[in-house]
């Protein structure tokens, strides 16, 4: 007879490699958490204010396209959740205002844009999961998320200003298309490279 067959069960030793299994996991991905919500609150403050409309152009979207398109649909969602309890607590992560903090961005101008990241992110990184992560399916679902930001973006505005559907579009949309579109081509090749190197690796 073996050893391993001889050896005797010991269920206290297996259920602490599982709790010590599930500890790792839960450290891991509390790590990416904060770090990728640092990453957003580090391009949130790369903006730049345009006269003609309350929102300035920032570089938050682009962190949360590359966050949909490297993490899972769950933790990505967590990570942007984390993110703007975060803004809401009060901690600078909003962008570049002195004047507005904590719940006053996410009841101002720029709100529907902020609160539709988690779904925005959550979303790229289910649709990534199905149609693949090459560079055309990961631009291909970060240009959705991005329609997404932009549409939350755009139906807040309408609703805080009570401005027409023509101005609306003018403000929250149209300024913004070429700089989204990038940071959607931006994040699928940061993404695609990503994912070939770590092939690569291993």
């Amino acid at each position: 007879m073996s050893k391993e067959l001889s050896a005797p069960l010991n269920p206290a030793a297996d259920l602490a490699i599982v709790r010590a299994s599930r500890g790792s996991v839960w450290l891991r991905s509390g790590g990416m958490v904060l770090g990728g919500s640092a990453l957003v609150a580090l391009c949130a403050h790369i903006a730049l204010p345009l006269y003609f409309t309350p929102v300035p152009l920032s570089m938050a979207p682009f962190a949360v396209l590359l966050l949909g398109l490297l993490l899972s649909p769950r933790l990505a969602a967590a990570t942007l959740a984390a993110y703007l309890a975060e803004g809401a607590l009060g901690l600078p992560v909003f962008g570049p205002t002195p004047a507005v903090s904590g719940m006053a961005h996410l009841l101002g101008p720029t709100g529907g844009y902020l609160l539709s990241y988690p779904l925005a992110a959550g979303l790229i990184a289910f649709l990534v999961r199905r149609t693949g992560r090459g560079y055309v399916p990961a631009f291909l679902c970060a240009a959705g998320g991005s329609l997404v930001i932009l549409f939350c973006g755009a139906l807040w505005l309408a609703v805080l200003t009570h401005a027409s559907a023509q101005s609306v579009v003018t403000m929250a949309i149209l300024p913004f298309l070429p700089g989204d579109a990038l940071k959607v081509a931006a994040a699928a090749g940061l993404a695609a490279a990503w994912v070939r190197w770590r092939r690569r690796a291993e």
